[in-house]
Order: C-alpha cells, then structure tokens, then sequence
C-alpha cells in the first residue's frame, strides 16, 4: 500500500476552481481556431457544423466487427456516451461522407446501410409505469411510421419484435439496435423496493424480444451509468458483452492526454494566453482538475471531456461537471450508509465489489464508481484488489461542498465565507487567525443533531481544511498510536489533535507524550503542534494551543 501521506500533492488552490486570471486585452482580436460541442451529442451535427471532434472512430469500428454483437458500455454521466451512440447510428446507416478524414476511413471500405432503431431513453425519467409505457410507444411510432405496425401487436415488446422483423424483410439487412441511456428510467428508484421491481418488469418486458430476433438482428449497442444485474433487465438475453472495462476501450469515451495535445494542440496555445499561462502551466491545472480517471487497469488517463470542453470554450477553470447535476441523492446515500467525508475516497476493494449490479449494492462503493465519484487508481495484480479513490480536484472540491451544509445547517453561504477567510490566514502560515475564524462561526450555527461526540468535528475539521486545498488525512498511523488529523500546506505541516470537553492542553500533553511528529520528521517541512478543543455545550472551540 502507498504511503499516501508522501504520495499526495494537493493543489494549494483554495475551495474554488474557478481561478481568477486576467483576460489578456487582445483576446478579442484572437480567433478560436474550433467550435467546442457543449451539450451536443449528435454525431452528423458536430461534423456538418466543423464542431471539435475528437475522433473515436477507431472504437466504432473495432465495435461493429468485433466477436459479439451484443455489447454494453457503462460510463459516467456526461462522458460521451450518447455521441458514441450517435456516432455508431450514423456510421450503421453507411453515411461515409461524414466520417472523411477520421481514422475509421481506413479501415472499412463497404459502408454497407442497415436499418437503425435508436432509442434514447433519457427521456423516460421521473416517471410512473403508465407514462413509462406511454413514452416506449411514443418511441416505437416514429419508426412503425417507416415500416409499420402489424395488426396483432399491442404490448411495447410485441412493436418492437415486428418493428425488426420488418425493417429486416423490407430492406434485406440486418437491423441494428442502439438503447442509450438504458437505465434512465430505473436511477430515481433504484433502491425503493415498492417502484423498482414495477418499472424493471416493464424494461424487461421491452428489451425481451432482443434475443428472439437474433436472426434479423445485426447490431445491439446499450450505454448507461449503472450495471443493473443481467437478470434483472435482460433475463434472456445472456450474452451481452460487457466492454466497459476491457483495456482495449479504456478510451473510448472521455479524452485522452494524447488525444488532447494532438487533436487539440492550437487550442491549448489559445487557453494558455486566455488563462495568462504558459502552455506547460496550463497543461498541469487541467490535469489536476479534471485528469485522473481509469475505467480499467492499466490505463491512460482519461479526463473529464465535458468539464475540459466548457474549460476551452469559456477559458475558464470551473466545477463544470461537478455543477451540472445536483449529487442530492448521493448525500442522501452517503448519510444511509455512514459514510464520513474522509472515507469516501481510499478504498481497496475487489472488482466483482465495485462493478457489481446497483440495485443489490450492500455498500455505496458500486454507486460511488459508476457514478464518476471515484475510480480505479492502482491495481494489485497478484490478489486483484483494486485501490479506488477520487479522481481529481473538481471532484473533491465539489463533494465536499456538497457536504458542507451538513455540518453547517442554515448556514452554508456564511460557512464558505468563513472558509475564504481560513484560507488567507493559512496563506500567511497564521494557524490561530484560523482558528479563530472558525471559533467565532461555529459559535453561531444553530443546534444541529448528531454533534455530541469528537467523530464529529473531526469530519468537519476534514472538509473545511480540504477545501482549503490542503492535504488532510485523518487517523494517522504512528509507531505510538494514530494523530487525529495531519495537514500540510505548501510549507508547513501541522499535527492535530482533537478533544471533545477537556482542555487544548491535554490534546498537547498527547502529542507530546506520544512523540506524533517523529513519524513525520523527514517530511522536508517545519512541523507544528495544534491541540483543539471542542466544547459539547457551546458547540464550538473553546481553546487551543500551537507550538512549533
């Protein structure tokens, strides 16, 4: 196991990824030498429009002729999915004059059309059985208005089976089935035991007729964030292939460091002079916020592609991703399965553990990995344990300010006042202005439950000095015993223990006793003793003690 005391680097930037660089003046003469496709995930559009396309054609190909042709790709909201989906339609139906110049040009030479069903389901969310069911027919009648409706067909899975058998009569080609989004309709209720199993029935009643019709079929593609049991949606259809964690489509959604400094290399020179950087400056604030995910091992790194796109369009570092959905159901998950700030991130565990079905999750880990909140780190390839943690800066920040309110209810706007205000006094090195900062804020926050006890404040402590950008780990291993909290900044390292009403003096006589910054003693930086304590009654600070 790594040492992740040494092994870590946080960046020193404060709880805000928005970093304030100047505009240079003559920006408005610059011409951005592409269109960046925010939100826009159809495939013929990008190319028609000379929208930035990073070319995944490879994968498409590799797909369409590959062993099975029943494939599964589970991926991240906002990762690319649906353009792959699109971009798979679009290359199904023989439209060669879109993909000229991509890597796929070489490769295929018939470009042979078949007939594509396509169903997005993204937009069967939020619903009951009865408009779920009205949506799967809205879906099937744009295409029973190109090859009909036989007379006998009146169940959504019935329309289906006829629809393939004559697209495949009436054209001679094999039919290609793409399903993305396949789990759309399950996520609000995966795991209510009333409405689960209602709406799973109907998914499985839909998707049956896909091995029935195995002979008309030429393609089946379905994308989706979580990976729901086999038997659960596609109680037939046993042959699915699950790609998404084989090496040889590590890459096929997101965007690759490769990929970027080549297909993107103009445009990194004109971020680089809007963010007032160099080109090599530049490189390390993207890598840090939004670098650092691995859907296998081993891996290139792949980066967020949503949050780097709006990153060059804006030319502005933001919580791009983070911000584009409200993670309200992962905090309720969190609270439902005791998971603390500081262990969310740092978990070893075994594949069948993480990529396992959600819906019978006994641990949040399977929800946290599909989800995009963490991912695959470092493998073990002797016993196959995984380590699993957060991918990068926007993902920590935004989890933890996420988590925030819950140890400052009501108060969550002044709470990141205060820690604006903590961050300039650690700026300075001034560890009691911090502490006095918090002292006077907590005095403030109304009464709250669950805070008599020291596991408390140690999380809070947790999140705020993470969002201050600093490195912190808790419960950390001595040769004498474990120091509550460890911090570092760019320069100092501080060691911290907590007390819960005793005095600042006796969380001191315990380092001292117990001789914690030994085991940090070639750390490289000047270590300080901090020893809180926290009153139960007044809910905040009442002393603490600093020595270096």
């Amino acid at each position: 196991m790594k040492d992740e005391f040494t092994q870590k680097d946080w960046s020193s930037q404060p709880f805000s990824l928005s970093l304030c660089y100047r505009t240079r003046k003559n920006f408005n003469n610059m011409e951005q030498p592409r269109r960046y496709p925010i939100g826009i995930q159809t495939f013929s559009e990008l190319v028609n429009k000379q929208y930035l396309y990073i070319d995944k054609t490879e994968y498409v190909y590799r797909m369409a002729h590959g062993n099975s042709k029943y494939l599964f790709l589970s991926r991240p909201r906002r990762f690319g999915k649906s353009l792959l989906t699109s971009t798979l339609h679009a290359y199904f139906e023989g439209r060669k004059e879109l993909f000229k110049g991509l890597a796929i040009e070489q490769s295929e030479t018939e470009w042979t059309p078949h007939p594509v069903l396509h169903f997005d389901m993204s937009t069967a969310k939020h619903t009951d059985k009865e408009a779920l069911v009205l949506e799967l027919e809205r879906k099937l009648l744009q295409y029973e208005q190109i090859y009909g409706r036989g007379e006998g067909d009146i169940l959504p899975n019935q329309r289906l089976e006829g629809l393939i058998q004559r697209a495949y009569k009436q054209t001679g080609k094999g039919v290609v089935v793409l399903i993305d989004e396949y789990d759309a309709p399950l996520l609000d209720v995966m795991h209510e035991e009333k409405d689960l199993p209602v709406l799973r029935n109907v998914m499985r009643n839909f998707y049956s007729p896909l091995k029935a019709c195995d002979p008309y079929l030429r393609f089946v593609f379905l994308t989706g964030i979580t990976k729901f049991s086999q038997l659960s949606i596609f109680s037939e259809l046993n042959n699915i292939q699950n790609i998404s964690m084989l090496p040889e489509y590590a890459a096929v959604c997101g965007i690759t460091q490769e990929e970027m400094e080549t297909q993107m290399d103009k445009d990194l020179d004109v971020l680089a002079s809007r963010l007032e950087l160099s080109r090599e400056e530049t490189l390390q604030q993207l890598k840090d916020n939004y670098d650092g995910y691995h859907f296998t091992w081993p891996s290139p790194d792949i980066y967020n592609p949503f949050s780097l796109l709006n990153t060059f369009s804006v030319g502005r570092l933001n919580s791009y991703w983070f911000g584009s959905g409200t993670p309200t159901y992962l905090i309720e998950m969190l609270r439902k399965y005791h998971v603390s700030p500081q262990e969310i991130g740092g978990r070893e565990t075994m594949v069948e553990d993480f990529d396992a079905p959600t819906e019978r999750m006994t641990d949040i880990t399977p929800l946290l990995y599909q989800s995009g909140y963490i991912t695959i780190k470092d493998c073990d390839e002797i016993t196959g344990q995984y380590l699993l943690d957060l991918p990068n800066k926007e993902v920590r920040i935004g989890l933890l300010k996420s988590l925030l309110p819950l140890y400052l209810p009501h108060r969550s706007i002044e709470g990141k006042n205060m820690v604006a205000n903590m961050y300039r006094a650690l700026r300075v090195g001034n560890m009691d202005m911090a502490l006095q900062h918090l002292q006077q804020f907590l005095a403030t926050v109304p009464y709250a439950e669950n805070t008599n006890y020291e596991g408390h404040y140690q999380q809070l402590l947790y999140v705020i000095f993470s969002l201050l950008g600093m490195y912190v780990d808790v419960e950390v291993r001595t040769p004498h015993g474990r120091v509550d909290m460890v911090l570092r900044t760019a320069d100092t390292l501080y060691v911290v223990e907590l007390k819960l009403d005793q005095t600042a003096e006796t969380a001191m006589q315990q380092i001292d006793l117990k001789n914690y910054p030994e085991r940090f003693a070639l750390c490289g930086l000047p270590i300080v003793k901090v020893g809180i304590n926290f009153d139960r009654e007044k809910r905040t600070i009442s002393d603490w003690k600093i020595e270096q």
